[in-house]
């Protein structure tokens, strides 16, 4: 295997504590990255706001791939490309994901719409990222510039079957994947992880078997299998477990620290 060159990490579950914070051990792995000539990026479904918090204590320079790569931003924000949800497909998928019992969430440049401010996971979702969203009375005319279209409800079953509904029905213009038990993630089809994989490949000349990527949830699989060094956190289901090289330990357990340590920076 090729010496790590460049890291790229997931948010949610992987970087930050089940409380949404950074440990010690966290930022002082990033920085030992950092000084060990490592680059080290950010991806997760969250946008690009929501990840603001991050950029001064781990001291990010690399593009940040929100949306799960359907924008890309700079450190202060401003945005580098996007890729946006095709317009005809948008209220197809809104429908589907209604049909399936799912709340429904749009974003759309810098705003977050929702239908009931006081639905599932909104609260919970608003602290994660650090503001609120907007109240929309219908979404009926908003179907242009649409970054991402979230399906949220407590049913995993229903949000398993909207994601493979999702697929089956628009695969050649989405890509749908759980970015948590309690979401479905429908974005641009190549704005997956997968392909950020291949972006900063690109950007930085650094071969995809030079990158690792370290993650815990169905839709960082597609930047294990791009990615010449793939961790699953221990707090990943055995499925995406299997699907990565190594295992490190819970994010209640510095598993990102831990990684880092044992695996990258050994």
């Amino acid at each position: 295997m090729r010496p790590v060159r460049l890291v790229l990490a997931d948010v949610d579950g992987t970087l930050v504590t089940p409380d949404k914070a950074l440990t010690p051990r966290t930022i002082e792995a990033v920085g030992a990255l950092r000084a060990a000539g490592i680059l080290f990026a950010i991806t997760s479904g969250r946008p690009p706001r929501g990840m603001s918090m991050l950029v001064g204590p781990l001291g990010l320079s690399t593009p940040i791939a929100a949306f799960n790569g359907g924008l890309y931003a700079r450190p202060d924000m401003s945005v580098i490309e996007q890729q946006v949800i095709p317009v005809h497909v948008v209220p197809a998928v809104i429908e589907l994901l209604g049909s399936h019992g799912l709340g429904v969430w749009l974003y759309r440049g810098a705003d977050w719409l929702v239908l009931d401010p006081q639905g599932p996971h909104v609260d919970r979702e608003s602290k994660t990222v650090g503001f609120d969203p907007t109240p929309i009375a219908s979404f009926d005319t908003v179907h242009d510039n649409v970054a991402k279209i979230v399906g949220v409800s407590d049913d995993y079953d229903a949000v398993q079957k909207a994601v493979q509904a999702a697929r089956d029905e628009f695969g050649d213009h989405v890509s749908a994947a759980k970015s948590q038990p309690y979401y479905c993630d429908v974005t641009h089809p190549e704005a997956n992880k997968g392909f950020v994989v291949s972006y900063l490949s690109k950007q930085y000349d650094v071969p995809t078997e030079a990158i690792a990527t370290i993650g815990d949830m169905p839709n960082d699989v597609l930047m294990f299998s791009r990615s010449g060094l793939s961790i699953a956190m221990g707090n990943a289901s055995q499925d995406v477990q299997r699907c990565a090289r190594r295992v490190t330990t819970s994010n209640e357990d510095e598993g990102f620290a831990n990684a880092m340590e044992r695996f990258v920076l050994r």
